[in-house]
């Protein structure tokens, strides 16, 4: 009697099928690749019309198909999806913060970026590795505790870490007494890490495509037509385009587009800069942060340390490094880690930061009847993609905040309810 084969392996089939796939792709030329969105030209009317094709955008366009049935929309781009600041951050995602509304807003968007591979069916590449902030000083001890207390009152997780601790998590850094800045403990969150910030662009667009949303690039918001208090259509490169509501969503040019409508927002806009290191093996598993030297580094999935620091502290538009933050930064990445001294600089860039008066962000109706703001962000973006496009999505359908985002209306200046979150910037500290 013949003997039965054995099934086949389910696994074994599905890395034949990976490995054909690769193969077919690597050997073919890349217009002939599948397109993961439509480009359609644009329709001369949408229900709601996004301006600005990044991580906010997109991810407020997913959300308003998905979670409010919306579909009618169309999200507009000036160049490419991912250009701005989505594709220009440092990729850091963490919810440590202060004060009520920042942390319970920041929480929850955490609480989407653990689920939003498998909600996007697509890999956004969050690695939870941990967000540490160094305190230099007993002062520095005292506001993390205050800090982590807080964070642990709502819920979110949080540890206070002595020298030994720190010096057992992070074997590189320098611990020693001779330390230009000594180490004495630090706050950690451990479910805080980074993302691939790219994937996070490409994971909303795929989504919001799917469901029926026009992505249209290269197309330039030029003026506004009004009829009263609301807006009838955008001018844009591409033609004139009639909508019935309208959200802003184009991080450090917010400025300037709403200027178009006429309206002036209390936000500056300055230039933030990072660089990345010459790729290593992996020596640096968590996300390290220090507000005394005002920096930051992580290691990326190949293998560059990414290195970031302030700000510019002039008001510009541009994308370009420049020397003296750079040279700050290695600075302090060599007085922290005295081993990456030997390292090359591999390539730097900036961006475009709306910078709010209290450090938190506007994210809801603005003035004009039926246009809505997602603006000032800060250092803060990258982390806040999945809950301001969830919150925003809300606003825009329902038109009015969700209580996430009720603290962060543009009102809130007129009326002296600030946000003043001194922990909104890379480092957390606590004044």
């Amino acid at each position: 009697m013949a003997l039965c084969a054995p099934p086949s392996n389910p696994n074994t089939l599905i890395v034949k099928y990976s490995i054909v796939s690769l193969l077919r792709n690597a050997f073919s030329h890349h217009e002939q690749w599948p397109l993961a969105w439509r480009s359609p030209p644009p329709k001369p009317e949408y229900d709601v019309v996004i301006i600005g094709g990044g991580g906010h955008g997109l991810a407020t366009a997913y959300y308003l198909a998905k979670e409010h049935g919306i579909t009618n929309v169309a999200v507009l781009e000036k160049g490419y999806l991912g250009g701005g600041n989505t594709g220009r951050n440092t990729t850091i995602v963490r919810s440590n913060y202060f004060l009520d509304a920042n942390a319970h807003f920041y929480e929850h968007s955490l609480k989407l970026w653990e689920n939003l591979s498998a909600d996007l069916n697509f890999n956004v590449m969050f690695s939870p590795r941990g967000v540490l902030n160094l305190a230099h000083s007993h002062a520095d001890l005292e506001a993390y505790s205050r800090r982590g207390n807080a964070m642990r009152v709502n819920g979110i997780d949080a540890e206070l870490l002595g020298l030994d601790e720190v010096r057992r998590m992070v074997p590189l850094l320098d611990c020693s007494a001779e330390a230009r800045y000594p180490v004495m403990g630090g706050l950690l969150q451990r479910r805080g890490g980074t993302a691939r910030h790219d994937a996070v662009a490409w994971g909303y667009a795929r989504g919001a495509d799917s469901r029926g949303v026009d992505i249209i690039q290269q197309c330039e918001v030029t003026g506004f037509s009004r009829s009263g208090n609301r807006i009838t259509g955008i001018d844009t490169s591409r033609g004139h385009i009639r909508a019935g509501k309208i959200g802003l969503a184009v991080a450090g040019h917010s400025g300037q587009v709403a200027a178009l409508a006429g309206l002036r927002l209390p936000i500056e806009s300055h230039v933030l800069q990072a660089l990345v290191s010459e790729p290593v093996k992996p020596v640096l598993d968590t996300v390290v942060t220090s507000g005394a030297a005002h920096f930051y580094v992580s290691q990326s999935d190949k293998g560059e340390l990414v290195l970031g620091g302030d700000l510019d502290m002039y008001n510009s538009y541009g994308q370009r490094s420049n020397l003296p933050p750079v040279e700050h930064a290695v600075q302090s990445l060599v007085a922290l880690f005295p081993c990456f001294s030997r390292l090359r600089m591999l390539r730097t860039w900036g961006g475009v930061m709306d910078m709010s008066m209290d450090g938190s962000p506007i994210i809801g109706k603005s003035p004009i009847d039926n246009l809505y703001l997602n603006c000032g962000w800060c250092y803060g973006g990258f982390k806040a993609t999945p809950a301001s496009g969830w919150c925003f999505a809300h606003t825009i359908a329902q038109d009015r905040p969700h209580a996430l985002n009720a603290a962060f209306t543009l009102d809130r200046y007129a009326q002296g309810r600030v946000l003043d979150e001194r922990g909104a910037g890379p480092f957390a500290w606590a004044h």
